[in-house]
């Protein structure tokens, strides 16, 4: 049974996609560094800390989380995930989302070509719900289905 969850819109978009969920914390240069450094086209999640998805490809997947954490290059590695076409489907947030990840979010929206769109506001029904490969379907009113 589908369960929808309206969300704000950091950047706009549609996307579908098998969700990848993380319970802690997204340390987005952890995360993709290793891959964007050394080519890895799964783009497998780099963060030992993070057991939930270190070493489970992340690109193409709907990325369903808490939060971002860490390093204030965050934003900037995930507009350049974007630039090279190694991003998500989405990025999904229960929380808000901070200041560094949305302008990395805002920039690749307007600055490439990669189609990422970001909700967050979710809710932590939302986190609560959503399990690993259940369909993730966003519209660009910020409504995000799971089924």
């Amino acid at each position: 049974m589908a369960k929808e969850f309206k969300g704000r819109v950091v950047a706009p978009g549609s996307a579908a996609a098998e969700a990848l969920v993380s319970h802690g914390g997204f340390n987005t240069l952890a995360s993709y560094q290793m891959a964007l450094m050394f080519g890895d086209k799964q783009v497998k999640c780099g963060d030992q800390n993070n057991g939930d998805l270190y070493k489970k490809p992340m690109i193409g997947k709907a990325l369903c989380l808490p939060e971002t954490i860490g390093s204030t290059t965050g934003g900037m590695v995930l507009y350049t995930a974007c630039a090279m076409g190694k991003q998500p489907a989405c990025m999904l947030f229960s929380k808000p989302i901070d200041s560094l990840a949305a302008s990395g979010a805002i920039l690749a929206a307007n600055w490439t070509d990669a189609k990422m769109p970001v909700i967050d506001n979710l809710g932590e029904e939302f986190l609560n719900y959503v399990k690993d490969g259940m369909k993730i379907t966003v519209i660009p009113d910020g409504t995000v289905t799971v089924e």
